[in-house]
């Protein structure tokens, strides 16, 4: 799966019960190209006790397809595309199409 996202960026929800709500990638589940956001589509599990931890519903993170997220610009705070550009010293880098800034 090759895409723009990246660990550790700041996406908005697009879609869904949890539209415009923000948070941060915590993974990636490469084979059906989704991704795990911090705080976003929280659902319980049940678990059955066992030596290491103890039984009982936890709530935790489920994965949201990579289509229904965009990332937020760190300097305008806007969602935006991601475009790529190359620098003077021939680096290749992302940056905010609408405010023109690297990310």
């Amino acid at each position: 799966m090759k895409t723009k996202l990246r660990k550790t960026d700041e996406v908005e929800i697009i879609r869904g019960k949890d539209k415009g709500k923000r948070g941060k990638i915590l993974s990636f589940v490469s084979k059906k190209s989704t991704v795990i956001v911090e705080g976003i589509k929280i659902v319980k599990k049940h678990t059955k006790p066992s030596a290491t931890s103890k039984g009982g519903i936890i709530e935790k993170e489920a994965p949201i397809d990579i289509s229904n997220v965009m990332l937020v610009c760190s300097h305008c705070s806007k969602r935006i595309r991601i475009g790529y550009k190359f620098l003077e010293d021939g680096k290749k880098v992302r940056y905010c199409r609408k405010c023109g800034e690297t990310i």
